[in-house]
């Protein structure tokens, strides 16, 4: 089929690069020329493992370009894939997602398109391009006979880090549309992965345990609620643990056996219930955000998602007051933080715990000392506050430190020779901000080892 891919961030990269690489003739559209130079050389614009590898094997069915009018004529399915960040009340900005639209409708010229919001978007918002759409189409004095489309809603459920895996062997597809023969489309779209049936990537086997893919075919509005309840019950279970951890602290359980003993239960499972400073990054935050914006707009309350996204501002301060248990003043104190992206695998700042612990440690007079085997570079360009507080090596935020926070779960720092860098330590302070390094491990090195639930 021939796809266009509006917007080259990780979704719509990805979605591009994926379907180019299942044999589907694709083309991405970005206004960016220095990015779409870049993705014509063959390297990537963002951090994710894997796709510079797909991105060479994907090669003879991609094309990039900033022109829509070279991009759209003639396209079986158009993703719209452009940013929706978040507005001062909490709704999303939508600005992006309408300009998209009017240009999209400006180059239809097909018998029939399915125009998809891929992009994370409120309920409500399927119909609301379709009228974009029209309105634009009808504004075209080169308008031309038998032009069909249709919009349809295909939400990502893409881990940053893991993006290309969860788009080739994903737990499920989703798609929406009030127009019977959109699903058609996008159910053939997506044939090769529902039934597994294309040869894997060279680096990327298909997992032993692989079967059919579900496809959850349904209307607009459930489709893009499917994506906001999926992120917010995922966000809760994290908060969650994190509020139990602060429990067990208090009477002195152990909360990773605890997490451990409520995820064996096969109706809770193991997954998103790491207890540590909390969640960050694009998604769970902005759409917990839009959740109750969207719910205010029909009289409705979500005190259960607000209270996730308050325990989860709270982990971040939490991490601060540890330290300042410890070392009683924080002013003066050099203090290290391994790991600046919000996850691993990724060199995505946005909303990450790291920033707010950093700002806070600031703020309080303390000296902070940076470093992330990754996210650097990004971070000297997005955060220029804070790039003067950059370490380039491990060794530099030891030396002399009275405390060093683990951050963000590198497997970089996880798999440290520990017993280097105790000695470096003015105070050997050792603040777990994950929950996955070994205590007793720690102690027995010299560290005296804190974590943000314990």
């Amino acid at each position: 089929m021939k796809v266009c891919v509006v917007g080259t961030g990780y979704v719509g990269l990805t979605t591009g690069v994926s379907l180019a690489f299942l044999g589907h003739e694709v083309t991405c559209v970005d206004l960016d020329q220095a990015k779409v130079d870049m993705l014509r050389g063959g390297k990537c614009p963002i951090y994710e493992p894997g796709m510079e590898e797909l991105l060479a094997e994907a090669e003879p069915n991609l094309t990039f370009t900033t022109s829509y009018e070279e991009a759209i004529p003639g396209a079986d399915v158009v993703f719209v894939a452009v940013q929706t960040p978040s507005a001062a009340d909490g709704s999303p900005d939508l600005r992006y997602l309408r300009s998209a639209a009017e240009s999209v409708a400006q180059s239809l010229n097909h018998d029939f398109t399915v125009v998809v919001n891929k992009s994370t978007v409120p309920i409500g918002s399927g119909n609301w391009v379709d009228a974009i759409l029209r309105d634009s189409f009808a504004t075209r004095e080169d308008r031309p006979e038998g032009v069909e489309f249709a919009v349809a809603s295909n939400p990502e459920f893409l881990r940053e880090g893991n993006a290309i895996s969860d788009t080739l062997y994903p737990d499920r597809i989703v798609i929406g549309s009030d127009n019977p023969r959109s699903l058609e489309v996008l159910n053939h779209l997506y044939r090769p992965i529902i039934n597994q049936t294309f040869t894997p990537p060279t680096f990327l086997p298909r997992p032993e345990d692989a079967t059919a893919v579900p496809l959850v075919s349904t209307d607009l509005a459930s489709a893009e609620l499917i994506k906001y309840a999926a992120n917010a019950f995922l966000a809760l279970k994290i908060s969650y643990a994190n509020e139990i951890g602060q429990l067990a602290a208090k009477v002195g359980a152990d909360i990773t056996e605890v997490a451990r003993g409520m995820g064996l239960d096969q109706r809770i499972g193991s997954r998103f219930l790491q207890p540590g400073v909390g969640w960050g990054g694009s998604c769970f935050g902005k759409d917990t955000k839009a959740l109750i914006a969207t719910a205010a707009e029909y009289n409705l309350e979500m005190p259960i998602v607000r209270a996730a996204r308050e325990v989860n501002t709270r982990q971040r301060a939490i991490a601060v007051e540890r330290l300042q248990d410890e070392l009683r003043i924080l002013k003066g104190r050099k203090i290290g933080l391994l790991g600046l992206a919000f996850k691993p695998n990724t060199d995505d700042l946005r909303d990450s715990p790291a920033l707010d612990i950093a700002n806070s440690l600031i703020a309080r007079g303390a000296r902070v000392k940076l470093h992330d085997p990754v996210a650097s570079e990004r971070f000297r360009v997005e955060q220029p506050e804070l790039a003067p507080y950059l370490s380039t090596t491990i060794d530099d935020v030891f030396t002399d430190c009275d405390a060093v926070v683990l951050v963000t779960m590198w497997s970089q720092y996880l798999e440290l020779d520990w017993s280097k860098f105790v000695g470096l330590m003015r105070t050997p302070i050792l603040l777990d901000g994950r929950h996955v390094l070994d205590a007793d491990r720690m102690r027995r090195l010299g560290y005296r080892y804190v974590a943000v639930s314990g």
